[in-house]
């Protein structure tokens, strides 16, 4: 009982300075990539992928409003996904910066068939296309993914809300990218999510030591309760 108390307090712990949000979805099935530009490497979204299972950046923030109810839209792409595997994203951020975040998943499909969603990964994606300057000085072509044609890929929204009130009037105004870790943790069997597998052998090993230390004190002291035993009735 003293092992679980004590394992709920660093999770205890770990709450009071860091903060998550998190979905789950299956993978998709595979789709056509383009392999010609525009491709999706043209769009110059960070990645993510079961290989590349972490990203830590920084998410522009703003105050809801009328147009946008829950803040600012940031997008990356998910790819190298497993057909049918379950999947779990998490955004995780401290708890000094009040922010309020909601994360959603589509398809290639559901965000070209949205005008709402295209439009918002259009501008997303302006905002991070290099100096045209820059653009000369890289090799037209077919991309590097022209022999993976076929692959499960997701977008990936992440929509994120000022959520604090103060009497600095350049924090009302200028809202501060939120330093964030994106991380992508595939569940194994669908079951159990990998990143939990060192925490659960830690557990299972400490509980294993712990009944085998158990067992050796209460032997040691049943042995020393008989030779006490003993001890008074030779003197009797």
């Amino acid at each position: 009982m003293g092992y679980i108390q004590f394992i709920l307090l660093l999770l205890q712990a770990h709450a009071v300075f860091c903060n998550t949000e998190k979905i789950i979805f299956l993978g998709p099935s595979d789709v056509q990539i383009p392999v010609e530009h525009p491709t999706l490497e043209d769009l110059k979204l960070e990645t993510l992928s079961p290989q590349q299972w972490s990203l830590r950046t920084h998410i522009r923030a703003e105050f809801p409003t009328k147009s946008s109810k829950y803040g600012q839209a940031s997008w990356y792409l998910l790819h190298g996904l497993q057909e049918g595997q379950r999947y779990e994203l998490r955004v995780c951020w401290a708890a000094t910066q009040p922010t309020g975040f909601r994360l959603d998943a589509y398809t290639l499909q559901a965000v070209f068939d949205t005008p709402e969603l295209v439009t918002s990964l259009a501008q997303y994606s302006e905002g991070r296309q290099p100096d045209p300057i820059e653009l000369e000085d890289q090799q037209p072509g077919i991309t590097k993914r022209s022999a993976r044609s076929l692959e499960s890929t997701l977008f990936l929204q992440v929509l994120a809300a000022a959520d604090y009130y103060t009497m600095n009037k350049t924090l009302m105004e200028h809202v501060p990218p939120v330093y964030v870790d994106i991380i992508l943790d595939p569940y194994l069997l669908n079951v159990f999510p990998r990143s939990l597998v060192p925490t659960t052998v830690y557990i299972v090993l400490l509980a294993i030591s712990s009944w085998y230390l158990a067992k050796y004190i209460s032997e040691w002291f049943q042995a020393f309760a008989q030779h006490s035993n003993d001890s008074k009735k030779k003197k009797s």
